[in-house]
């Protein structure tokens, strides 16, 4: 009994970690909707943003955008 629990429990971590691969290669050959292919992020609402682990911060450089915003002296 205790061997069928254990297989069944296998089956369902490994069910669930393909569901997980094959949703997240659907989602990236997902097309962009059009309109929204050239959509730019303000560096302003960038910069309020709250989240710590946002990955668009990640992906421009949260402290790139910081040094900008001193430069200006939007930022003290």
């Amino acid at each position: 009994m205790q061997t069928l629990y254990l297989v069944l429990s296998i089956c369902l971590i490994v069910g669930l970690v393909a569901l997980f691969f094959i949703t997240f290669v659907i989602n990236r050959k997902t097309p962009v909707p059009k309109g929204c292919e050239n959509i730019k992020i303000e560096e302003e609402s960038c910069m309020a943003c709250s989240n710590s682990s946002c990955e668009i911060k990640e992906k421009f450089g949260y402290e790139k955008l910081k040094e900008e915003f001193k430069k200006d002296g939007d930022l003290k």
